[in-house]
C-alpha cells in the first residue's frame, strides 16, 4: 500500500478487505477503465465481481445478509474503487445510501424484503432529491404524493438519478401536504420500487433514457418522470409521512463523506500518474522530477491528499460513532473536492502536451474531477452548511 493516504488504527478485517479492494483495482479496474470509460460502456465484469466480493453488502448488517462493515470501511473503499475509476464507486455510492436508510429509517417488513437482496447485489438502489428546477434548494421541489385510498398517487419529474436505470429501488422525496408548521415537515420519502432499465419500469413510473455527460461515463445518469404513479403506503421509508426531509438529510451527511472519499481517490491517482511520469520525463539533461518546479508540484499534491483523506476519515469516525457530523462532512466535501480539482490540473501540467491526449488517463480525470465540486451539494452550499454549524456552535 501506498505511503500517501494510510488509515492508522484499522482492524485486521478492515485492513484485508482494503487490500483486497486495492488489487481488485489495480488488476481489474485499472487496465479497462479507459477502454470503457471512453465507449461510455456499462462495466459488467467488474461489478460482477464487485457483487462476488460482497460489497454491495458492505454495511448492510449481518443479519440481513451483508458484511455490517462500519461507514469509514465504506469511505475507504470508495476511495480505492475511485483511485482506479470513479464511475465504478458511483455504481456502489447510491446503492450504500439506500442501504444506509432503509437499515436506519427503514419498517421490519422493509428491511426484511430489501436488505437480504440488496447484499448481494440483486435489488440495487438509487436516491433521488434533485428536480429540474431546485437544484440544491430541496424546500423548492414540486414532485408531489396525494392521498388515495390506502397509498398515494405520485406525480412530478425528478432529475440526476446516478443508477436510476439499473436500480430496482429509488429512495425519492416528495411533497406530501400535511399541514406541518414548517416546509420541511410537509416532505415524505418513498421507496419507489420498478423493473431495471428504461422507459415505463412501472406503471406511471417512466425512466427516459441516459443522460449524456462530459464524464463519470459507465455508469448512467437519469432523470425520472411520474405520472400518477400509485404506491401503497407501505411504500413510505419508515412508514410514517413526513419524516422524509431529516431521513434524506442523514443519507445526505453520508453521501457527502463518500464524495470526499471519491475526491481523495481521484487526487491519489492524478498523483501516482504524475510523480510517474515526472521520474521518466527528461527534459535539460535530468527527470522533470528533479526541476524545483516540478518537485514542489508534487509536495504540494502530496499534502492536500493527506489533508482531504483526514478529514474524509475524521467525518466517517464521527458518523460511526453517532455523532452529528454535518459540519465535518461538508468540510471533508468542500476540501478533498477543491484540493481534487487542483491536484489534477497540476497532474495534468506536469504531462505537458501528452496530458491533453485521450491515449493517456490523465485526460479522463480532467473530465471527472469537476464533477465532485457540484456532487451533494457544491461548494458554496458546503459552506453555507459550515458557517451556520460554527455559528451554532459558538454564538455569543
Amino acid at each position: 500500500m501506498p505511503r500517501l493516504a494510510r488509515t492508522h488504527g484499522l482492524t485486521d478485517i478492515q485492513e484485508s478487505i482494503l487490500a483486497t479492494v486495492h488489487e481488485f483495482v489495480d488488476k481489474e479496474i485499472i487496465p479497462r477503465a479507459q477502454r470503457l470509460e471512453h465507449d461510455d460502456a456499462y462495466p459488467t465484469e467488474i461489478v460482477d465481481g464487485m457483487r462476488e466480493m460482497g460489497l454491495f453488502g458492505l454495511t448492510i448488517p449481518e443479519e440481513f445478509g451483508g458484511l455490517g462493515e462500519s461507514l469509514l470501511t465504506y469511505a475507504l473503499i470508495v476511495e480505492e474503487l475511485s483511485r482506479g475509476w470513479m464511475s465504478v464507486s458511483g455504481i456502489v455510492n447510491t446503492h450504500f445510501i439506500v442501504a444506509y436508510l432503509v437499515s436506519q429509517h427503514g419498517t421490519a417488513e422493509q428491511k426484511a424484503r430489501l436488505l437480504p437482496r440488496m447484499a448481494t447485489g440483486e435489488v440495487r438502489g438509487a436516491f433521488s432529491m434533485s428536480e429540474p428546477e431546485t437544484g440544491s434548494d430541496v424546500s423548492a421541489i414540486k414532485t408531489r404524493a396525494v392521498p388515495d385510498g390506502d397509498g398515494y398517487v405520485l406525480n412530478g419529474q425528478k432529475m440526476w438519478l446516478t443508477n436510476g436505470g439499473y436500480a430496482s429501488v429509488v429512495a425519492t422525496l416528495v411533497k406530501t401536504e400535511l399541514g406541518a408548521p414548517s416546509v420541511y415537515g410537509d416532505m415524505t420519502t418513498f421507496l419507489l420500487e420498478k423493473t431495471p432499465g428504461f422507459g415505463e419500469t412501472a406503471p406511471g413510473l417512466t425512466i427516459p433514457g441516459k443522460i449524456e455527460k462530459m464524464g463519470y461515463k459507465g455508469v448512467e445518469t437519469t432523470e425520472m418522470v411520474l405520472a400518477d404513479h400509485r404506491v401503497p403506503a407501505s411504500a413510505i421509508l419508515g412508514g410514517e409521512p413526513g419524516k422524509g426531509f431529516y431521513q434524506m438529510m442523514d443519507g445526505i451527511e453520508v453521501g457527502r463523506v463518500n464524495v470526499a472519499a471519491r475526491a481523495c481517490g481521484i487526487s491519489l491517482r492524478a498523483f501516482e500518474l504524475a510523480v510517474a511520469y515526472a521520474q521518466q520525463r527528461r527534459t535539460f539533461g535530468k527527470p522533470i522530477a528533479e526541476h524545483q518546479a516540478v518537485a514542489f508540484k508534487l509536495a504540494e499534491m502530496g499534502t492536500k491528499i493527506e489533508a482531504a483523506h483526514a478529514l474524509m476519515v475524521n467525518a466517517a469516525r464521527l458518523k460511526d460513532s453517532g455523532q452529528r457530523n454535518d459540519v465535518e462532512a461538508g468540510m471533508a466535501k468542500l476540501l478533498a473536492s477543491e484540493y481534487c480539482a487542483e491536484v489534477v490540473q497540476e497532474a495534468f501540467r506536469i504531462h505537458g502536451g501528452y496530458g491533453y491526449s485521450k491515449e493517456y488517463e490523465i485526460e479522463r480525470l480532467m473530465r471527472e474531477a469537476p464533477f465532485l465540486l457540484i456532487g451533494e451539494g457544491t461548494s458554496e452550499i458546503q459552506k453555507t452548511i459550515i458557517s451556520r454549524g460554527l455559528l451554532r456552535d459558538y454564538r455569543l
